[in-house]
């Protein structure tokens, strides 16, 4: 059983990808993690000894700490920031314990700089994985939107990522959109985002005999689109759009609906 101060991995999981998830920081040792180079998602690696800027970094926020094996580093660091008033949980058996529960892990070295740019004018795959960075792989992350032919230069003059154009790595591979390459890229697989990454890719793709829920997505995409002249705000208010889908793959995809309530299917 956790400690009063622990929180365990699968509960820490079903909080990932929602806004209620806490700060993750992951204060393995350099020797400790060149062992083990990934990472619990969205967590950011912090050396132990750097308390004050960590403080400052999490600015009030739940915080849960991550080290190898749960044991005096994170402890410690957790113990430091209750010291100074911030909410602090160490996960139980670290990051030895994440990986004995098969729970995604993702590769430190596959997180790029926190600038993404990709073509402006965003209604699927361009909002669905902006949400997924920020969801699952880096909560800070920027986004630019531009006209198409400026993508590639853009993300060469600013140092940022350049996603969903032709030719670059996180793009549409075969069938599959680019949604569903930075799950694959950053190891991210697992039920409820293969669930909601049929429907992204059945409305991306216009094949909405895939998934019956893809001519609603693409609906409410374009809905959107309408409504939002800038491309941030369309961002924005796509990020709820996406976090009610994230709920219904992972806690409500078989519910029904039925009228007269309560009436025989």
């Amino acid at each position: 059983m956790p400690a009063f101060s622990e929180i365990i991995a699968t509960t820490l999981k079903r909080l990932i990808g929602t806004p209620a998830c806490p700060v993750r920081v992951d204060v393995c040792i350099d020797d400790d993690h060149a062992e083990d180079p990934f990472l619990v998602p969205t967590a950011r690696r912090w050396r132990h000894t750097d308390l004050d800027a960590l403080l400052a970094r999490t600015a009030g926020r739940d915080t849960v700490v991550i080290c190898q094996k749960g044991k005096k580093l994170s402890h410690g660091v957790a113990a430091w920031l209750r010291a100074h008033g911030a909410d602090a949980q160490v996960l139980e058996g670290g990051n030895n314990a994440w990986r004995d529960a098969a729970l995604p892990c993702v590769p430190a070295a596959a997180i790029p700089a926190p600038l993404w740019v990709t073509r402006h004018r965003p209604k699927i795959d361009r909002i669905a994985c902006p949400w997924l960075i920020r969801r699952f792989v880096d909560p800070c992350a920027q986004f630019l939107f531009v006209p198409p032919a400026d993508v590639v230069e853009v993300a060469q003059k600013f140092n940022a990522t350049p996603f969903d154009v032709e030719g670059v790595m996180f793009t549409h591979r075969r069938t599959l959109c680019t949604f569903d390459t930075m799950i694959a890229e950053f190891g991210l697989s697992h039920r409820a985002l293969d669930r909601l990454a049929l429907v992204v890719r059945a409305a991306d793709t216009d094949d909405h005999a895939a998934s019956p829920q893809a001519a609603g997505l693409l609906a409410m995409s374009v809905g959107l689109s309408r409504m939002n002249r800038d491309d941030l705000d369309q961002l924005e208010a796509g990020m709820a759009i996406y976090d009610a889908l994230y709920r219904w793959a992972r806690d409500g995809f078989d519910e029904t609906h039925d009228w007269p309530a309560g009436a025989p299917l």
